[in-house]
């Protein structure tokens, strides 16, 4: 299971990758892979400005719907447009191509955030 260690993360298993204010935030390896195979992604909340744990998307695998939570506050910059047409991106690289959505954080708190490797204790 890939968890890159510069990256931090949370209970229901987004990952947050942040530079300067901007947080870019997908769905983990072990998340993507307890999915199984994701046939649709959707985020409708562009321009939205939202409050830690609230729910910006939806996943949608053969088997299971999930929702996304947002990590951190912040309003939400952009949604991946290649996900739309290709949303097995998220299975095949969930750390690159099948990144979420880019957000502007609201504050730098990122104390509610794991390191990898206590998301790795998380997992097991």
């Amino acid at each position: 299971m890939n968890i890159p260690a510069e990256l931090l993360y949370t209970k229901d298993h987004e990952w947050v990758r942040i530079d300067g204010d901007v947080a870019t935030i997908g769905i983990t390896d072990f998340a993507q892979g307890e999915l199984g195979d994701i046939v649709f992604v959707e985020i409708e909340t562009k321009g939205e400005t939202l409050e830690e744990h609230q729910v910006f998307g939806t996943v949608e695998a053969v088997k299971t719907v999930s929702d996304l939570f947002m990590p951190v506050a912040g309003e939400v910059l952009e949604v991946n447009p290649e996900l739309e047409a290709n949303p097995v991106a998220v299975n095949e690289d969930p750390y690159g191509a099948g990144w979420m959505i880019k957000i502007k954080m609201s504050n730098k708190d990122t104390s509610g955030l794991l390191s990898a490797d206590a998301y790795k204790q998380l997992v097991g």
